[in-house]
């Protein structure tokens, strides 16, 4: 009788362990939906098609402007960089000191352009949450919002926290960036000025509440392979 008890037991265990996994794989499935939808949703799925990609980076604060102007290969990963002063041409596979540090502003500018696609490409080095019922911090309106966590090792700002904004049609309508995950936000923005260029949901304009900022992204043009 005991070990028919003890047999009981263990089936139960096993059963209940069982159960917990598929809830928590059907719960990641979901949640990996919804990195695909929004991506989807800027057209990720033109991206195979993309010879080259070119724009340029600008904030404007109070009475200063900055700019860098970009144009990469994805297929060899070359990346040509122009400002006012010079021009840098080299391979993300094979950096030297010099094209290291450049790549950070890059790296920097592209996520500025190219987010929602590094939902997809990113995807095994971050945690996420997704939650339905949030508000938008500069609108005040209800979104959902998706949480990404990136790993606390590699890269050139690991630990990096973001929450996404977005609609009902899966377009980011604002985000905030929380440098090392702390809880209080390091920026804040929206998302708008969205164009469609060459198959691809651009959004151009990212504004912050008070103030004199305006970060924006413009000259941008998209080859795509014949």
């Amino acid at each position: 009788m005991k070990k028919y008890q003890l047999l009981i037991l263990v089936t139960a265990v096993l059963f209940n362990c069982r159960t917990e996994k598929k809830e928590k794989e059907a719960i990641k499935q979901k949640q990996t939906s919804v990195l695909e939808k929004i991506a989807k949703a800027r057209g990720y799925d033109n991206w195979d098609k993309v010879a080259s990609i070119a724009f340029t980076f600008n904030v404007d604060r109070d009475s200063t402007h900055f700019e860098r102007s970009w144009m990469w290969k994805p297929k060899t990963d070359e990346v040509t960089h122009i400002n006012s002063s010079d021009t840098l041409t080299y391979n993300r596979r094979n950096m030297d000191s010099v094209a290291y540090k450049t790549n950070a502003g890059f790296i920097n500018d592209r996520y500025w352009l190219l987010a929602p696609f590094n939902l997809i490409w990113d995807q095994d080095n971050f945690t996420y949450e997704l939650t339905e019922g949030s508000v938008a911090p500069i609108s005040e309106e209800p979104m959902q919002k998706l949480t990404i966590v990136y790993s606390s090792e590699g890269g050139y700002t690991p630990g990096d926290a973001y929450d996404f904004y977005f609609d009902s049609a899966h377009l980011i309508k604002e985000w905030v960036f929380r440098k090392g995950n702390q809880q209080e936000p390091s920026i804040t923005t929206t998302w708008e000025k969205y164009a469609t260029i060459a198959g691809f949901n651009f959004v151009k304009d990212h504004k912050k509440t008070g103030g004199n900022f305006n970060l924006y992204i413009d000259n941008i043009s998209v080859a795509l392979q014949e």
